[in-house]
């Protein structure tokens, strides 16, 4: 039975400390933070970049900001470690290219909000110096988060029976 004990806290362990990395060429920008990786396993990946949120693709901002993804890591080598799973089960990363995380650049340039749950402090940082300086979308006296954009729209649609 002990040795049942050790072998589960192990398992536990091991899982805690190892975390899923990807490694591949970035074959599609879908957005201003998901993109979607080839790995050398012939295997596809979605992910969604984690801690931050930019403009949906038809609000102001959002054709900028995939276009800006795009100039960054678009048929880039890159390595992505994951965080987890969102809800609908898209893999969350943090993506570097040559070791340069790519969501402070897209903060820097003032083409994301932190997340709206849990701000990454580091992150947040940075995109307080991009609203200060009046970069990108905060030259917008008050721009619209994505996540209140999304719900607005939800509740624009037609509701059927």
């Amino acid at each position: 039975m002990r040795c049942v004990g050790f072998a589960i806290l192990g398992l536990l362990m091991s899982s805690i400390l190892w975390a899923e990395t990807i490694t591949g060429k970035v074959i599609t920008i879908v957005d201003g933070n998901t993109l979607e990786v080839f790995t050398a396993e012939n295997e596809t990946y979605k992910i969604l970049l984690f801690g931050i949120d930019s403009p949906e693709l038809n609000q102001e901002y959002g054709e900028e900001a995939k276009k800006f993804l795009e100039k960054l890591i678009l048929n880039k080598s890159v390595n992505i470690e994951i965080q987890g799973k969102d809800r609908l089960g898209n893999r969350l990363g943090i993506l570097t290219v040559n070791g340069e995380d790519t969501r402070e650049k897209l903060l820097e340039a003032g083409l994301a909000w932190t997340a709206e749950r849990n701000p990454i402090a580091e992150l947040e940082a940075i995109k307080e110096k991009s609203r200060e300086k009046g970069k990108g979308l905060w030259k917008e006296q008050e721009p619209t988060p994505p996540w209140i954009f999304r719900r607005q729209q939800t509740m624009t649609q037609f509701k059927t029976s």
